[in-house]
């Protein structure tokens, strides 16, 4: 029986032959394809391979690492604010525009110990008459609850107040001072006119027993109007360091006498002077010995005028010699004033502006051509 082979197999014999013969013919083209065909293959698998093994990336990260953040601006710093009487810093805005008052009160030994000069932020010094002083205190941080004895004006002191836009407590004045203080431009709140605001104590003998306190007077100054005050101030350094050197430490001022002659001595920790007066503690009865952050001598001359009789009268707008202690330290620069409407202000050698430090200020004007002066040690 014959053997016959599926037609499959036969058909594949008969393709593989005649690939063969095509092949043996076409020796050349037969190379260069199987080339091709190697050279796709290789390259196919190594395509394969690096897809395969491609490191994986991370979106986050990238966007993390290409992303930049978005600009934001600073924080601006929070607005300071100085009380103008001290240099201080205050809270906010409206408490550098408190209305100012400026109060009167006498030095004669019968008025001590005085109520409220503690309290006082600025206070001026000079003769008011007979070699006697008196003071001119202002306040606007500070309130105390009782202040006194209150007495007369003089236009020296109204040459100082007049800058601060101060309303001004006293009773009555010398002739030129009323004149001055009534002629519209001043807020004056005069014992005169303004009875209920001041009281006479009984434990002492009068000129020397008028009061005030500041329920009354803010009360007063409310209902005139009286509600602000914005003043240039002196100039003052931002801060206040004290010296790890002090070179005065011991202050002895002349004014008239021994009775009117005062001294201050410093005391480092608090970085302050004390304030002694007639060859004691000058006491403020409610807050104990006075004492002050700066201490300013303005020495100027002093003449008597005719007005209401001969009244002492110092020549407080110009210029002059001014001795600053603070800090422990002595500075000798000029004081000047050109007009009443102008701020006291003060020079240095340099020429530029000296700056006081922040604080409570006492300002004492000596009779320079009346042997008032001042010496240190």
């Amino acid at each position: 029986m014959e053997n016959k082979q599926p037609n499959f197999i036969n058909t594949k014999k008969s393709f593989i032959l005649k690939l063969r013969e095509w092949v043996f013919n076409h020796r050349k083209l037969s190379i260069s394809i199987c080339v091709v065909l190697v050279v796709a293959l290789v390259s196919g698998g190594i395509t394969l391979a690096i897809i395969l093994n491609k490191p994986k990336i991370e979106t986050k990260s990238v966007t993390k690492s290409v992303l930049k953040k978005p600009k934001t601006k600073p924080t601006p710093a929070p607005k300071k604010y100085y009380a103008p009487l001290t240099g201080r810093e205050v809270p906010d805005e409206a408490s550098t525009k408190r209305a100012i008052t400026a109060i009167m009160i006498e030095n004669s030994p019968a008025a001590r110990p005085q109520s409220g000069l503690q309290g006082a932020e600025i206070t001026y010094e000079a003769i008011a008459e007979g070699g006697i002083t008196r003071f001119l205190n202002l306040y606007q941080q500070s309130k105390p609850g009782l202040i006194g004895p209150v007495r007369s004006l003089r236009p020296y002191y109204v040459d100082w107040l007049a800058p601060w836009q101060a309303s001004v407590a006293h009773v009555g004045g010398s002739k030129r001072s009323l004149d001055e203080i009534r002629n519209g431009k001043y807020r004056d709140i005069d014992q005169f006119f303004n009875g209920g605001s001041y009281w006479r104590s009984t434990d002492r003998w009068a000129p020397h027993n008028v009061y005030t306190n500041f329920e009354r007077l803010d009360a007063l100054n409310s209902a005139k109007g009286y509600i602000e005050s914005t003043p240039p101030a002196i100039k003052r350094a931002p801060t206040s360091t004290k010296s790890p050197k002090p070179n005065a430490t011991n202050i002895s001022v002349t004014m008239s006498g021994a009775t009117y002659n005062s001294s201050w001595i410093y005391n480092p920790e608090a970085n302050n002077y004390q304030r002694s007066q007639a060859g004691a503690p000058h006491l403020d009865r409610e807050a104990g010995q006075i004492t002050s952050d700066i201490v300013v001598i303005l020495k100027m001359q002093m003449n008597l005028v005719q007005e209401d009789g001969w009244r002492e009268n110092y020549n407080s707008n110009g210029e002059g010699t001014a001795i600053i202690f603070q800090n422990g330290t002595i500075h000798e620069v000029t004081w000047r004033k050109p007009t009443t409407a102008d701020q006291l202000s003060f020079i240095g050698a340099d020429g530029k502006d000296f700056l006081l430090s922040p604080g409570r200020l006492w300002i004492s004007a000596v009779p320079a051509n009346k042997n008032g002066g001042v010496t240190w040690q």
